[in-house]
């Protein structure tokens, strides 16, 4: 068995949770410990910036959209060696500097048109070329 790390990506989406529950049942096999990293920043914003709204907290608003996403796929049988992060900065940069020291990164796959990309999201697309290691993009069932 490894003590390996595997991280993945989550942020709320359906996609992000189909690649959750990919990436826990690698580490089960592997004996690796589960990262499961989400990222926040704030909006980019130009010119004239409008006062936010008090509850206006995106850190706890990512820490529970990671919370949900662990409890859908988990319930009440959350690994062991799983552990959380949730850290401010872009998704991609945030995932690929996760990926150092990794055994494995995992994404999940949300196209939105174009060309390039029409397979992959933004993210996902980044992460593979950007890497520090192997890639798994986990595309949704049909």
């Amino acid at each position: 068995m490894s003590d390996g790390r595997i991280v993945v990506g989550v942020d709320g989406s359906e996609g992000s949770r189909h690649a959750l529950q990919w990436a826990a049942k690698q580490a089960e096999l592997t004996g690796g410990t589960l990262e499961v990293v989400t990222s926040w920043e704030y909006p980019a914003t130009y010119g004239w910036v409008p006062v936010p709204p008090e509850d206006y907290a995106l850190e706890e608003f990512a820490t529970k959209s990671q919370e949900e996403a662990i409890a859908a796929v988990f319930g009440d049988k959350v690994p062991a060696k799983l552990v959380k992060k949730v850290v401010q900065g872009h998704p991609a940069e945030i995932l690929v500097e996760e990926s150092q020291g990794a055994d494995l990164l995992v994404v999940g796959s949300r196209g939105y048109g174009g060309f390039a990309d029409a397979m992959l999201g933004s993210v996902s697309t980044y992460a593979i070329h950007h890497a520090h290691g192997t890639v798994t993009v986990i595309r949704p069932p049909k």
